[in-house]
């Protein structure tokens, strides 16, 4: 018997002073079998860094969603799509290969990478030559200690704070602060 995922409730209150972005967010999560909690709440931070998009770039007007993620490989783990079912953000969150990225630009105008885990290095250095020519592509390494600090934060009925601000991040909730600085790759 195939097992299920288990669900996650999170209520998200961003504050993206660097973008003027304002805004508290009720989310689900579905977490595959598989997916740890470290990447789940790497698809959460991916989320908050990049909802001031629903404003910036949808003027409000879109929808900004956790895909089916683990489920489907054809799906992004956050994407943004405008009210005409334009995708505008591709979210990947870990250490894709580098096809499913360039398959990823063709179907949407930004794909963006929030690489984590010991591994990143590696993976990046073996990747970064084939992905020179996907001019709509941005990579960011997540600091390991600061994930693992976030999976922390992980229960099954989350009240979360965000705030970003001179390209620092703080996610705190009633017991616990994570402060970090997302590194750009490309």
């Amino acid at each position: 018997m195939a097992l299920k995922s288990t669900v996650f409730k999170a209520s998200l209150q961003i504050a993206d002073i660097d973008h003027g972005y304002y805004a508290d967010h009720a989310l689900t999560l579905a977490r595959h079998p598989s997916e740890t909690d470290e990447r789940m709440m790497v698809r959460l931070a991916a989320l908050a860094l990049n909802a001031h998009a629903l404003q910036s770039v949808c003027q409000g007007d879109g929808v900004l969603a956790f895909g089916a993620g683990l489920s489907d490989p054809d799906d992004p783990d956050v994407s943004l799509t405008d009210f005409t079912g334009r995708k505008r953000l591709w979210i990947e969150v870990g250490q894709p290969d580098d096809k499913p990225l360039a398959k990823a630009a063709g179907k949407a105008d930004g794909v963006m990478v929030y690489a984590h885990g010991h591994a990143a290095e590696v993976w990046w250095k073996g990747l970064v030559n084939k992905v020179t020519r996907l001019d709509s592509l941005q990579v960011w390494r997540l600091p390991t200690e600061a994930v693992a600090q976030l999976s922390r934060m992980a229960e099954r009925s989350m009240h979360l704070q965000v705030t970003l601000q001179e390209g620092e991040v703080t996610f705190s909730n009633a017991n616990d602060a994570v402060h970090f600085v997302p590194q750009r790759w490309k």
